[in-house]
């Protein structure tokens, strides 16, 4: 578990778009390894997952990273926090696999040879290896979101934040990406409809409304929220 003074600490946060409130009045400290946020759709959850890394910041209340507050903050807070958006075409940029993850490291102090091992073992850890050199939009589903945390990872970032990383893929593949966070050594904050995704998780939170309706272990909060939807 990560230690958590370094934890994600939101502090009475609240956030509308226009006229419409995600997001009321929240207070949250996120520090277990591996949290899932789940709920119907408008409830806050990409909302949430997006103050993480500061895509987005809020109206009111603030969002700590560690010591970074996001709004001050947001170029070191996006170096802590790796984001896995839903559509893994939104982050894969260049033509091939490898050139993808490379470009990922393009702003670190590293020599060529330190880029080519790092973009090796990314793609050795999931897979991708025999795909180094072939064009990414040619990838399976799967393939293609495997890419896009593999893009992530390569940067190290101490927390990954993925939301509905799942919602594209068919049941293959998204077993594919379960096995994938089993393997991951980094704090994960998963925002997703697939409540099999998180249901080993260290906790999982249900919004609804912009408001946490439960916030247990997976068998409470999941049980409260199916029951909520019926």
């Amino acid at each position: 578990m990560p230690d958590p003074g370094r934890g994600i600490v939101f502090d009475r946060v609240s956030h509308a778009y226009g006229e419409r409130a995600v997001l009321r009045d929240l207070s949250l400290t996120l520090a277990e390894r591996r949290i899932g946020v789940v709920g119907p759709n408008g409830g806050g959850k990409s909302t949430l997952a997006r103050m993480i890394n500061a895509l987005v910041v809020p109206d009111s209340g603030t969002v700590r990273v560690g010591e970074l507050d996001t709004r001050r903050s947001a170029r070191k807070v996006r170096r802590e926090v790796g984001f896995v958006f839903t559509d893994p075409d939104r982050q894969i940029l260049m033509p091939t696999v490898a050139e993808d993850i490379e470009l990922s490291l393009s702003r670190q102090s590293l020599s060529r040879q330190e880029r080519a091992d790092r973009v090796r073992q990314v793609l050795e850890r999931f897979g991708l290896a025999g795909h180094a050199d072939h064009p990414a939009h040619l990838l399976s589903g799967g393939q293609k979101q495997l890419l896009a945390l593999a893009a992530v990872l390569v940067t190290e970032p101490r927390i990954v934040v993925a939301d509905e990383p799942t919602t594209l893929l068919d049941l293959r593949n998204a077993r594919m990406m379960r096995d994938a966070f089993a393997t991951l050594d980094v704090q994960l904050i998963v925002v997703t409809h697939d409540l099999e995704l998180v249901d080993d998780f260290d906790r999982v939170i249900v919004l609804d409304d912009g408001r946490v309706r439960a916030d247990d272990v997976p068998a409470v909060a999941l049980s409260a929220y199916r029951e909520s939807m019926t």
